[in-house]
């Protein structure tokens, strides 16, 4: 197992401890205020009864579903920042500006050449969760869910410091790749990447997957009409980290959000 492995494995399991209420809230409290959370959608910090709890809080009222109504637009998936965006060159999608990696070695040989070829030169977003931030990924569109991949690796942080010095750090980590296909036929892919003291990723629809877990065997889920309903909560992080999503060429038209700070349901794109 590797050392990042090891530190988000003991991380997970003080995250996941349940203090007697006093020390719990004080450790609560700390962490909000400390990350200077925006708890206004959330339960009063002292009523999670752990930490991992307060990471994977839920909203207590659904966000604004206006995109109910806009079918052709594509959702932001989670609280986040965009931390790069585009278009991509063949198969080379960027990890940060100036540094690129293979969008077929991400996605691995359980994606089909054919579906691949469909992505070169389309479209791409990266989605950086920090700690401060709502935890829970959401559907950015209706779409059909063919498969959950689960490629085992290390737990690289996934912030700015470690995408400029860290190559093919999406490849090295851990994850999950979501393959979609549209009720147009089209497909697009999520990758939800593990990082340092996430430890966990879990999903709604699937739970036999546990990551951060010994072993380095790849998993795949395959399912039959489980319908994915646009806004609907897929799963969550259990901490911060990143979820990349991938278009087939010409098949969204891509806001300009690069370096801004987003939110589950605004729109992101539009497709075409």
């Amino acid at each position: 197992m590797h050392i990042t492995n090891k530190i988000s494995h003991y991380f997970e399991k003080f995250a996941s401890y349940e203090f007697p209420h006093m020390i719990q809230s004080f450790i609560n409290n700390t962490y909000v205020k400390t990350l200077g959370l925006d708890m206004s959608e959330f339960l009063n910090p002292s009523s999670y009864k752990t930490l991992n709890a307060l990471f994977t809080r839920e909203l207590i009222h659904p966000r604004d579903r206006d995109y109910d109504h806009s079918y052709d637009d594509f959702i932001c998936v989670a609280d986040s920042f965009i931390t790069s965006q585009g278009k991509m060159s063949k198969d080379k999608a960027l990890q940060i500006k100036g540094m690129s990696y293979s969008l077929d070695e991400l996605l691995g040989e359980h994606v089909r050449q054919v579906h691949k070829d469909a992505l070169y030169d389309g479209d791409f977003m990266n989605f950086y969760l920090s700690p401060k931030d709502y935890h829970r990924y959401h559907a950015p569109y209706n779409f059909n869910l063919h498969k959950l991949i689960h490629i085992p690796g290390k737990l690289y942080p996934v912030n700015f410091k470690y995408l400029n010095k860290q190559e093919n750090l999406f490849i090295e980590n851990e994850r999950v790749i979501a393959e979609c296909r549209t009720m147009e036929g089209k497909y697009f892919y999520m990758v939800f990447v593990g990082a340092l003291n996430v430890g966990k990723m879990v999903f709604n629809c699937e739970p036999q997957i546990e990551t951060n877990k010994d072993g380095s065997e790849i998993k795949v889920y395959e399912y039959v009409n489980n319908h994915i309903k646009k806004g609907d909560c897929m799963g969550y992080f259990k901490m911060g980290s990143t979820v990349l999503v991938f278009w087939e060429k010409d098949m969204v038209e891509l806001e300009d959000l690069e370096n801004k700070k987003v939110r589950f349901s605004q729109t992101i794109a539009k497709a075409k």
